[in-house]
């Protein structure tokens, strides 16, 4: 099979990214072998190749947004999957489950967690192994391509909103508005939500208002209205400050990406008074991806997916990088 693995972490631009040809792997005994039809492409992947995030598997296949097909199985997998049955790949693919917060429910924080393109190889290629547990089941009325995103951004999105703790009805700001942010905001206005959005891209705003939003801006712009909740979706920490200005009192901030630019000095009068609040978000857990792939299920989600094929890998990053993408991008490897 052929597909790529970061040759060296370093900038886009360097080509950190390398082509590679090798044996289909085997499935372990609790494993599923996936034939992989399309891999999304998420900017997880461009800070694992840029070194964003430190090494946790040399020579690691990116990809965890994964729609395929079930082609083999470990002897201990039951009998939950047959041959051709569509399934997903996405970031979380184990946990200890033993552990206080496995236990507790909060299985994202195992100290033990492992990561699709990131400890284990992923996407970016034609064949991938997944433990049977933390495959994930698909909704119906969905192409490949828009299955893809959901994986992640959409799982990741939906996390992010239910950590902003969105009162009902209430007022939400999303900073940055790329393949995570477009899903989220989708989630929120079917919720009865109004949305506001905070961006650099005019195609990003376009996109958007077609979806429903209430008002569109500038990155840094103020929205038109208090915000009872907010989701930083894009890596940069300069953003905070004015997210959690725009926060109405009680207000919740949510950041919604595993790697952030540093943050600035945060005023205690300005940013967090008034019980405003700044939180993170890390990975999922099961119960989350389960939660939102019925909600998208049961909610047609417009899916804008930008497909490249699987010998563009990088030049999809790249795109990326640079702010080329609108929505989301994939790859289609078969």
């Amino acid at each position: 099979m052929t597909g790529w693995r970061v040759r060296e972490p370093g900038p886009i631009r360097a080509r950190p990214l390398a082509q590679f040809t090798m044996p289909v792997p085997e499935p372990g005994p609790d494993e599923l072998l996936v034939r992989v039809r399309v891999c999304g492409v998420c900017r997880t992947d461009l800070h694992v190749a840029e070194g964003d995030l430190p090494v946790h598997r040399p020579s690691v296949v990116p990809g965890h947004e994964v729609v395929g097909e079930v082609v083999a199985w470990g002897d201990r997998v039951g009998g939950d999957f047959g041959l051709g049955d569509r399934v997903g790949i996405g970031w979380l693919r184990g946990t200890c489950g033993r552990c206080r917060y496995c236990l507790r429910g909060d299985e994202n924080l195992c100290p033990e967690s492992r990561y699709t393109g990131w400890d284990e190889d992923g996407g970016y290629t034609e064949y991938a192994v997944v433990p049977a547990a933390f495959a994930h089941r698909l909704p119906d009325g969905y192409l490949d391509e828009e299955l893809a995103p959901l994986l992640c951004a959409g799982i990741i999105g939906y996390r992010a909103l239910q950590r902003a703790e969105l009162p009902e009805g209430g007022r939400l700001g999303i900073y940055g508005f790329g393949g995570s942010a477009h899903l989220a905001a989708q989630v929120a206005l079917a919720r009865g939500a109004e949305v506001h959005v905070m961006t650099r891209g005019e195609r990003a705003r376009k996109l958007a208002l077609e979806l429903g939003v209430a008002s569109v801006q500038g990155a840094t712009d103020s929205p038109p209205v208090a915000l009872d909740s907010a989701i930083l979706f894009a890596p940069v920490g300069t953003l905070v400050p004015p997210a959690m200005g725009a926060l109405d009192r009680g207000g919740t901030l949510a950041v919604a990406g595993i790697h952030l630019t540093d943050i600035p000095r945060l005023g205690y009068q300005a940013h967090l008074f008034e019980e405003r609040t700044l939180r993170s978000v890390t990975a999922n857990t099961r119960q989350d991806a389960r939660e939102f792939l019925e909600f998208a299920g049961k909610h047609r989600l417009l899916v804008t997916a930008n497909a490249y094929t699987l010998d563009e890998a990088d030049r999809a990053l790249t795109d990326l990088k640079e702010g080329r993408v609108v929505g989301a991008a994939v790859l289609i490897a078969g």
